[in-house]
């Protein structure tokens, strides 16, 4: 009893400083997609459409953005708002892009001193690519890949120049629950922990020692567990097997993962000079879709995670996505059977 309570407040530690460390916005990956949402606005080039009542509607050239009265939406998964006088504002021009500037005498260039437009990033949904490899990063199968890794996208759980890279596939459900796909193929799990996460979904999360499993989540740092970014833990099955049992944790917001992917030093650098993979720093909602996060899906990227976040991070890569996006995640994967 002594030892459950211990780990109890072990636990309930841990989850506390996840849940606090959200709160507070302790997350450098969300200050980093600010500052490339901010950069991406800037870039682009936006033209005045017209003038309503006092409010400016600006278009983006390829249709994505609209401001409304008050909000213009730069992409999908930005919105772009302007603090302003209804009083006495009027628009200036700054190269182009049309804003509102509170101060009526403001010239172009004392435009960003009296206009500061406040970027409002979607944690739910977000993606931006990235010129290097870090762990919590994805890895998106480009669309010419084939075989296993077809239309993947790969977790990355630990990378070091020397040691390699590793990584889990997120986005391939295999068919039926934990209990049934860990008892019905060869594996490693030890039957309490197939009974008290009978019904979690399973991933099938690489080619590489398919008999050993592991579990994705967002609870926290138990022990066992290793935290791949600001959110995103792995590890662990021991002791949230013990919150499952005294009903504090629950099984659909983890997701087991069947197997995983290795990289010896240098060999994933090379796949990506050569575009196997685009490389992207993405929202936890993303990482976790198949581990209890909600769902922020389109209707045309439903259960496609692959296309869901090539079509967040917009430009070419949503092109890639509307032009190849005709495979769901949850299609049928060969299982290894148990001997």
């Amino acid at each position: 009893m002594r030892n459950t309570l211990y780990m109890s407040k072990n636990a309930d530690r841990a989850h506390t400083e996840r849940v606090l460390e959200d709160m507070m916005n302790n997350d450098w990956r969300v200050f980093r997609a600010k500052l490339v949402a901010q950069e991406q606005v800037e870039a682009r080039e936006l033209a005045a459409a017209s003038l309503t009542d006092g409010s400016s509607i600006v278009e983006h050239t390829a249709g994505e953005a609209q401001l409304g009265s008050r909000q213009l939406i730069a992409t999908p998964e930005l919105l772009l708002t302007h603090q302003i006088n209804q009083m006495n504002a009027h628009p200036v021009y700054k190269g182009q892009i049309q804003v509102l500037a509170d101060d009526p005498f403001a010239s172009e260039d004392e435009l960003p001193l009296t206009s500061q437009p406040m970027f409002i990033l979607d944690k739910h949904r977000w993606a931006h690519p990235i010129s290097h490899i870090e762990p919590g990063c994805v890895l998106i199968a480009n669309e010419k890949l084939g075989g296993v890794f077809h239309h993947a996208v790969v977790l990355i759980t630990g990378h070091s120049e020397n040691g390699g890279s590793t990584g889990i596939v997120i986005n391939r459900p295999l068919e039926g629950n934990l209990l049934k796909v860990a008892s019905e193929t060869s594996s490693r799990v030890d039957l309490s922990v197939k009974l008290a996460f009978a019904s979690a979904i399973v991933s099938n999360g690489g080619p590489v020692k398919q008999e050993e499993y592991t579990v994705l989540h967002s609870y926290g740092e138990v022990e066992g567990a290793k935290k791949i970014c600001p959110g995103v833990f792995i590890g662990g099955s021991e002791e949230l097997m013990k919150l499952v049992r005294i009903n504090r944790f629950d099984p659909s917001e983890c997701l087991f993962v069947k197997g995983h992917s290795i990289w010896v030093p240098q060999q994933l650098t090379r796949e990506i000079s050569k575009n196997v993979w685009y490389v992207a720093a993405v929202s936890n909602d993303f990482i976790l879709r198949y581990a209890g996060a909600p769902r922020h899906t389109r209707a045309e990227d439903k259960d496609n995670l692959w296309a869901e976040i090539l079509t967040c991070m917009s430009g070419r890569y949503a092109a890639t996505a509307k032009k190849f996006a005709g495979c769901r995640d949850n299609r049928k994967t060969a299982r290894s059977k148990a001997p």
